[in-house]
């Protein structure tokens, strides 16, 4: 196991505490990048916060536009059962392995986590992002803690999700007549790059490719 990743709920929150006071460089993406995506899925019927030792799927993929330029997929187990604002108890060293090999690596990381919006203000995608040391971004369908109006029904309006009076995360409204997607700055990223990213990473779906392509491919192995 490694040290970046704690075993301990309490050692989790210490150093929860520490990263949610760090302030890295800012990552201002260039014209071009190589965007990722990655995604855990457990069996059929798995319902609560799961048990230590729980079978898993984990996949990542790195995309370059429309074109998928790498994959990769592992089975594991996990360490731990789900607690609420602990994720990377559960899911961070199945993470790491599987976007650690990720050949070429990708340039921002896409994940179904948050960042600033939660109780110590660093969820599992700012966590994986300073272990990595690369840029991420959270995407979720509701937002942890924060709270906000939706934007209004037009693909890429915005609206401010806050805790108190600080705005933590982003609603995005990436298709018409769809609940809008929660975006969350991780790692090196802002409120406004972490929007210009997700939005640049869009097909036709509602979900980002990268993270829909991961979940997919996860998908796949667990059927397989």
């Amino acid at each position: 196991m490694s040290p970046a990743w704690p075993t301990e709920p309490d050692e989790l929150i210490s150093l929860q505490v520490a990263l949610g006071g760090e302030t890295p460089g800012p990552w201002n993406p260039p014209a071009e990048y190589l965007t990722g995506g990655a995604w855990i899925c457990f069996p059929r019927g798995l319902s609560g916060p799961g048990s230590p030792g729980d079978q898993a799927w984990a996949a990542a993929v790195v995309m370059d536009g429309p074109r998928i330029v790498a994959r990769h997929l592992i089975e594991g187990r996990t360490p731990s059962a789900y607690i609420p604002g602990l994720l990377a108890l559960r899911l961070g060293p199945l993470l790491e392995v599987v976007v650690r090999r990720l050949v070429p690596a990708p340039d921002v990381l896409l994940l179904d986590a948050t960042g600033r919006d939660h109780p110590r203000r660093c969820g599992l995608a700012t966590h994986l992002g300073a272990v990595l040391d690369q840029p991420t971004v959270g995407v979720t369908h509701r937002p942890l803690n924060a709270s906000g109006a939706w934007p209004a029904d037009e693909p890429g309006a915005t609206s401010p999700l806050v805790i108190g009076t600080e705005q933590v995360a982003t609603w995005l409204r990436t298709r018409p007549g769809t609940r809008p997607l929660v975006v969350h700055p991780g790692w090196r990223t802002d409120l406004d790059s972490a929007c210009q990213i997700v939005s640049a990473s869009l097909g036709r779906h509602r979900t980002p490719e990268p993270l829909r392509r991961a979940r997919q491919a996860a998908r796949r192995a667990r059927a397989d």
